[in-house]
């Protein structure tokens, strides 16, 4: 099996099984994000306590690209104080625009091919903008 292969299967595997999906009841802040260019739709739930992702779950539509990467994001991001989850966010973000992987983002590597199609890219990184917007609106109250 190649690596582009496991790549592949890695996201397929997220897309078919997504982790952390559905309404999280109780949730602290929601975020909605879209994409009109291709119809993805995105909605985060968190709940934050003590300054720490203590749950997160995602809703939405879309193509395997940007729900797999949501599913992804959900695995890392639980359970990590908020200032790492928005460290996690540049460096995907950063990632995804040509910066080399820094290898805490697990499974998030495969989606690295994905930045040779740049109307793709903005498929990847809806979940990290709409959970960046969340996390800003949460700070702002």
């Amino acid at each position: 099996m190649s690596l582009d292969d496991l790549y592949r299967e890695t996201i397929l595997d997220h897309y078919r099984h997504p982790r952390n999906k559905g309404v999280l009841e109780g949730a602290d802040i929601t975020g909605e994000g879209a994409n009109p260019l291709c119809g993805d739709e995105i909605t985060i739930f968190l709940i934050v306590r003590d300054g720490v992702v203590r749950d997160v779950r995602f809703e939405g539509k879309g193509c395997s690209i940007s729900q797999a990467s949501a599913s992804m994001m959900t695995e890392l991001i639980k359970g990590r104080p908020v200032e790492e989850a928005r460290g996690l966010i540049a460096a995907f973000k950063a990632m995804m625009h040509g910066e080399p992987a820094n290898g805490d983002l697990g499974d998030l590597e495969a989606l690295q091919g994905v930045r040779k199609f740049p109307v793709r890219v903005k498929c990847a990184t809806l979940g990290w903008v709409t959970l960046e917007g969340a996390l800003q609106e949460l700070a702002s109250r």
